[in-house]
């Protein structure tokens, strides 16, 4: 019956050290940590090794539920499968664990709370894409191989491979492919 913590930020910049101490000082033996967006489960490989160490009896232990899931439907998965393997859910910020009837209907508000703060920010980040773009200060990524065509055509000129020339130029195969195309 060990409490075993799982600690996540979305980004590279950020830090977890925080969470981590917390979940330590709710007892944690094992804290597993990683640094991807939780707008998904898939690329998540510190929480497939955190569920995949934890067995019947344990108790998953996270600061709030968004470090768990910013999608109602991965969290109810999440929470579906720690049910059937008899493991626990509890967020130490959070009035939440899953042994409780309560606990449990709070976290599914909060999960829904989770994903409507997601789609917000995702509506927010689009308006300010298209107004920026309206008012031409928003042009997008700079295409690489595009700028680099000239470059792909003499290298291809003086007998280098579609590879090589990739390798040389920092781009991808394709795109050399794609600028020999046109």
């Amino acid at each position: 019956m060990a409490l075993v913590g799982y600690a996540r930020v979305s980004t590279k910049d950020q830090e977890f050290q925080l969470q981590v101490e917390a979940l330590e000082s709710a007892g944690c033996e094992n804290v597993f940590t990683e640094k991807q967006s939780g707008t998904t489960t898939k690329g998540r490989d510190e929480l497939a090794n955190c569920l995949s160490y934890m067995r019947d009896g344990d108790t998953l232990v996270i600061t709030r539920i968004d470090r768990l899931a910013r999608s109602l439907r991965d969290l109810q998965n999440l929470v579906h499968v720690l049910k059937t393997r008899g493991i626990a859910l509890k967020a130490i910020e959070q009035p939440i664990d899953t042994s409780t009837a309560a606990g449990k209907a709070f976290l599914d508000m909060l999960g829904v709370f989770a994903e409507f703060e997601t789609n917000i920010r995702r509506e927010r980040q689009l308006e300010g894409i298209a107004k920026a773009k309206e008012e031409g200060r928003y042009m997008g990524r700079k295409p690489t191989a595009r700028a680099k065509s000239e470059q792909v055509h003499q290298l291809i000129g003086q007998g280098l491979t579609k590879k090589a020339v990739a390798e040389k130029l920092g781009i991808g195969v394709a795109s050399v492919y794609r600028v020999l195309k046109k």
